[in-house]
């Protein structure tokens, strides 16, 4: 039943968002129906991903699955720069940030660290999610001072928001490089490295001891019958494309209710974008994070996290800059400089994940901690009008 239930609801929703789209039903409904079937499609998204990653390993997989799993983010965004509404894409790209680093990462921490007490992942890993999280706060923030001490012109701020834009795009194309190609092993997960050791001994006839644990905390025997993948590589790849097609389409149609959404019920662009646009498109981080959690794949989940953050920050943001240059238009040139609250709640949303990260070492409350500063934000920018 629960096999067939997924389907049917993915399939479902899908539909009725389309007919919703097409038919021109009440904008409400069209949102609800539009959120809704972002979700699911989102957690299609994930779970293939997770079979890909399965192929792929832990990290390779993990950022395969940030990737896709910003699709609907990064399309979203592209079409709210088409129509010029930049202050909702800065929102979107705060809370998609904010999301992923306190609510994804904080649901991971406590729903794996209630399931095995402690978990363990990548020390060094840690640390250059941290560092490089740090260049992303300074990469927003310099501008904005910049902007507010000094008179700087309009064209001089499209001129330093492209040039930023570019170094950052240049950063994260050298971490990709260096952390799955050149420093692979360095930053390899603690479950991956044992599970390598484990076929090497196993290769040459010694077999750990039964009930021994592996450095992941897991029990050798756990990690040789490793959870199956739902489908082969090839039909994994398949429906990960499929996948990415329909969250295009649905986060069309969910942009599409945006404006009257927010108006009807009164809410600022600021919280529409940074919570509703940000949760709704970060759905597929959202189930694949916590899954892979449950499973005791920690290091998966933090990449996932941490990894979706930096490549929205580092990457997508940068991206929205040039896709708004290049698209020209009447709204001109989408700039760098985030506001006050924006810059703020970046800030502390990687103070706070870098600090409980940093030892490698993860359990629940520290989870709870996260998602306790997730809801404090919120409730100040609800308050934001």
């Amino acid at each position: 039943m629960k096999k067939l239930l997924s389907p049917i609801l993915l399939i479902g929703t899908f539909a009725l968002s389309a007919a919703g789209h097409l038919l021109h039903w009440n904008s409400t409904l069209e949102f609800v129906l539009s959120a809704l079937s972002v979700i699911f499609v989102a957690g299609f998204l994930g779970r293939a991903t997770e079979s890909v990653a399965h192929y792929a390993g832990q990290r390779l997989g993990g950022f395969l699955n940030a990737t896709f799993g910003n699709a609907a983010e990064l399309i979203i965004a592209v079409l709210l720069v088409k129509e010029g509404l930049f202050d909702m894409v800065k929102a979107s790209l705060t809370g998609s940030i904010i999301g992923n680093l306190l609510l994804v990462l904080g649901l991971s921490l406590f729903a794996g660290g209630l399931k095995f007490k402690i978990q363990r992942f990548n020390v060094p890993l840690a640390g250059m999610n941290g560092s490089l999280m740090i260049v992303a706060v300074i990469a927003l923030f310099v501008p904005a001072v910049f902007l507010n001490t000094h008179s700087i012109e309009g064209l001089q701020i499209d001129t330093l928001s492209l040039i930023v834009a570019g170094i950052l795009i240049a950063a994260y194309l050298a971490w990709l490089l260096f952390s799955l190609v050149t420093h692979k092993e360095y930053l390899a997960d603690p479950a991956e490295l044992s599970a390598a050791s484990a076929g090497a001994a196993a290769a040459g006839s010694v077999l750990p001891a039964d009930g021994a644990e592996t450095a992941s905390g897991a029990p050798a025997h756990a990690e040789e019958h490793a959870e199956e993948p739902a489908w082969s590589k090839g039909r994994s790849i398949l429906y990960l494309v499929i996948a990415t097609v329909m969250v295009a389409f649905v986060s069309e149609w969910l942009v599409g209710t945006l404006e009257t959404f927010t108006v009807q019920f009164g809410l600022s662009e600021l919280f529409v974008g940074a919570f509703v646009v940000a949760i709704v498109g970060n759905a597929a981080e959202h189930s694949a994070a916590i899954m892979l959690a449950m499973k005791n794949k920690i290091g998966a989940s933090v990449e996932i996290a941490v990894g979706s953050s930096l490549q929205i920050s580092l990457f997508v943001a940068p991206v929205l800059i040039f896709v708004s240059f290049f698209m020209g238009g009447l709204s001109g040139t989408m700039d760098i400089v985030f506001s006050t609250i924006e810059i703020v709640a970046i800030a502390v949303s990687v103070f706070v994940a870098k600090s409980i990260i940093q030892d490698g070492e993860t359990n629940w409350y520290e989870g709870l901690l996260l998602i306790a500063v997730y809801i404090i934000l919120g409730v100040s920018f609800y308050m934001v009008h």
